[in-house]
């Protein structure tokens, strides 16, 4: 099995990507929550997000995270 730790990455050595622009549905959630995810209950803290993927799949994800990560789409 390969191992690594960031300390020894050579970091010019891994191609750039751009991570695919998708439309996903979340909704901030404002108590401590569990929810059935694809990889198993998972939990989420208050004022992080419910989201809903692509393929209807719920997890939660940090509210930093989330914030920093997706702008909401107006319709």
């Amino acid at each position: 099995m390969l191992k690594f730790k960031s300390e020894t990455l050579v970091w010019k050595d891994f191609p750039q990507h751009t991570k695919r622009p998708l439309t996903i549905r979340a909704k901030q959630i404002f108590e401590e929550f569990e929810v059935e995810t694809l990889e198993g209950i998972m939990r989420g803290k208050a004022g992080d997000y419910l989201v809903i993927g692509i393929a209807g799949e719920p997890y939660p994800v940090d509210r930093q995270i989330f914030q920093n990560s997706y702008d909401k789409v107006e319709a």
